[in-house]
This record gives structure tokens, sequence and C-alpha cells, in this order.
């Protein structure tokens, strides 16, 4: 008999968070399921991984038969290079997830997300990689409606593998209903009004991140943004390769400078 695919599932929510739970149980019938998620919230945290302080890995059994599930001390991108190694020396994972992440990850939002960063690390291993999100942040979050669309998008990436370098960022709008799929760009956007500044009683500044994200294309209809605004799944290809290929030929005028004295 063939043996089953290995799926290795990682988010930025958590271990115990719901989307990484759902995510499990929609597609362990159709895989064998390791999950090494970090031991509470690191949203953010994009491809950050650990350089100096040492990590743990806890054994847990949260998620019923057919799923081995640890958690980790690090980031999601420790969580994928520890399991890779410690649990994946004799059998490779034939793809990496990121998800559900409660929250959209659509847009520049990409770049700061700790679920795209797994997707990412999975694709620096030459691996097929997707991160799911979907734009209901609740914690409680029933994720049920992505499902059939989940286990499409997973069978597609085992079946017909992904080329050397590209991951998918797949965002779901909040909804129980999608009006169908866009294969989209990332929108430009921007956040602003990121700061806000308080006095503390002692004497000092204190200062929390926060901001409002402004979507500056948005009649854009090629974008992830307008697919997620118009209840559509928005599917955005992402490539390692961050090089601006048309922007060097501007550059090749470019020489040694000349000698100013």
């Amino acid at each position: 008999m063939k043996q089953r695919p290995l799926i290795l599932i990682s988010n930025d929510d958590g271990y115990e968070a719901g989307g990484i739970r759902q995510l499990a149980d929609m597609l362990r019938d159709m895989a064998d399921i390791l999950v090494c998620a970090p031991e509470s919230a690191r949203s953010g945290y994009s491809c950050a991984f650990s350089a100096v302080p040492p990590l743990t890995l806890t054994r847990r059994d949260n998620m019923g038969e057919g799923v081995e599930v640890w958690s980790c001390s690090g980031t999601p991108v420790d969580c994928v290079k520890l399991a890779y190694d410690q649990f994946c020396r004799d059998r490779k994972p034939d793809l990496i997830l990121g998800g559900i992440n409660h929250g959209d990850n659509s847009t520049v939002n990409a770049h700061y997300s700790g679920t795209v960063g797994v997707a990412l690390e999975g694709c620096m291993k030459y691996l097929p990689a997707i991160a799911f999100s979907s734009c209901n942040y609740d914690a409680h979050a029933d994720f049920s409606a992505l499902r059939p669309w989940v286990r499409m998008f997973v069978r597609k990436a085992l079946d017909e593998g992904m080329p050397r370098g590209i991951c998918w960022n797949i965002n779901f709008p909040n909804a129980d209903e999608f009006k169908g799929l866009r294969i989209t760009r990332m929108t430009m956007g921007q956040w602003v009004n990121e700061v806000v500044t308080q006095r503390h009683p002692r004497g000092y500044n204190v200062h929390w991140l926060v901001g409002h994200y402004r979507n500056d294309e948005p009649e854009a209809e090629d974008s992830d943004q307008w697919a997620l605004n118009h209840g559509y799944i928005a599917l955005t290809p992402m490539r390692l390769d961050v090089t601006a290929y048309d922007y060097m030929k501007t550059l090749s005028n470019l020489s040694a400078p000349e000698d100013e004295a």
C-alpha cells in the first residue's frame, strides 16, 4: 500500500488555538499529521527565529487520534526548524501548512505574519507550503465553511507539488459562504497611525503598536483585498526570490565612484 502523505502544521496563534485544531481535523483522514506550534501566541513574528535562547519541545495530546502534537517555546519558524530536524529525519513532510490563522494575512500583513513565515520556511526547504488565514478574528471562530476548500487546496498541492521557491498565501473572507476563488496579487497598502503613546504614572512614556490599515488601491480588482472585500477567497502565490528584476536594468548604469580628489 502507498504510504500516506505527511503534513507538518504550525501557526502563530499557539498550539491550543482553534484554527490549528480545526485544520488538523479537516485533514486527519487525508494524511499523517504532525503539529508543532508555539506554546503561546507569536503573532507578528514573520520569519524570525531564536538565535540566542535555547528552545524546548513538549509533547501534547489534545487533538485526538492520528495527530501528533508538540509545542515549542520559540517562534513559528523555530517550530518548523525543530520539527523538521527532530521528527522528520527519516521521513520528510510532503507539505507544510501554516494556520488556520485567526485574522487577515493579505496585503502587506503577509510580511509580518508568523503564519506566512511558516509557509516561507517550508518554501526555503523546497517543500510545497501553504498559509491559511481567515478574516474572522474571533478566537472561537467556526471554520467549518473552509473545510472543502482547504481539502481541495491541500489535495492539489500534494498531487501536483509547487515550483521551487513558490508557496501559497490563502485568505478567506469572514463569511459562511464564498463567491468563489480569485488568484490575486498583493494589494499595495500601509498601516497608519501605528503608535499610541501615554504617560506612565511613574513619569515615563509607554507606547502601544496599534494602527489602522489603509488600502491604497481599493478599486484594483486583481488584488487580494478586493477579492476579500467582495466575498472571494484570495490565493496569492508568493516567491522567495524578491529581486526586482524589472528594476535591475535601471540600475545597470551604476559603476565605481569617481575619484573626488
